[in-house]
């Protein structure tokens, strides 16, 4: 589990094919730093899984994780080559401030900048919403792009056809992830808020909630007695 908040950002050292899946090797001094074998670090919002720990010419700590095919599949990682940016972010402890919110680094799909749009102390980036993920994004609700936990500031209205959300970022965010170097076009990976896809998930199989069966059988059985 993640908290969105990116410690660094890591370069791409190499990108090995290995039949339907990829190696990757990732130069990242921080998440390195006490990275241990089967510890787990989230690459632009991929949850992956260390299996080999190295170092660069220039002493750089590095990791190298498989991609499963689904993951390509869902995210950008299939896209990365040597020297291209991600973001990272090693898995939370119990004893640390949860400053986002929960991630869990299971990547539901991506999503295309169409605009940005600077103001005084932020940037406004508009993104396209696609008809699966739209029912899990809610203005002011979390979201977490290429690994970056962010709130929606601005949704498009269920009726439009063509669907988008926004996210404002601060200077910081501009600076410290690589979101800030994205221009329309750019892909994000996107995580949408668990809770959002628990409840879809129970809406699509019909499930009542227990509190919502107890009250509609407390209903029923009043109706019964005042028939009786």
């Amino acid at each position: 589990m993640f908290t969105g908040l990116i410690e660094e950002i890591g370069e791409i050292v190499a990108v090995d094919p290995v039949d339907d899946s990829l190696r990757l090797t990732i130069a990242g001094p921080l998440v390195t730093s006490d990275a241990e074998h089967g510890a787990s670090i989230a690459v632009s919002g991929v949850c992956l899984t260390v299996i080999e720990q190295g170092a660069t010419a220039d002493g750089r700590g590095t990791f190298t994780a498989d991609v499963m095919a689904q993951s390509i599949r869902m995210s950008t990682l299939g896209e990365l080559r040597p020297g291209s940016r991600v973001n990272l972010e090693r898995a939370v402890r119990v004893d640390t401030r949860l400053g986002g919110h929960i991630v869990q680094g299971h990547v539901d799909g991506t999503a295309e900048l169409r605009s940005t749009t600077p103001a005084e102390a932020w940037r406004v980036l508009r993104f396209g919403l696609s008809p699966e993920l739209a029912p899990l994004l809610v203005d002011k609700g979390s979201v977490t792009l290429s690994g970056v936990s962010l709130t929606v500031s601005a949704i498009s209205d269920p009726a439009e056809r063509d669907a988008w959300f926004e996210v404002s970022l601060i200077p910081e965010t501009l600076a410290a992830t690589t979101l800030g170097g994205l221009v329309p076009g750019d892909r994000v990976n996107v995580e949408t808020d668990i809770l959002a896809r628990h409840v879809a998930r129970m809406l699509r199989l019909g499930v009542v909630p227990a509190a919502h069966q107890t009250a509609a059988a407390a209903a029923a059985t009043t109706t019964e007695g005042s028939h009786a």
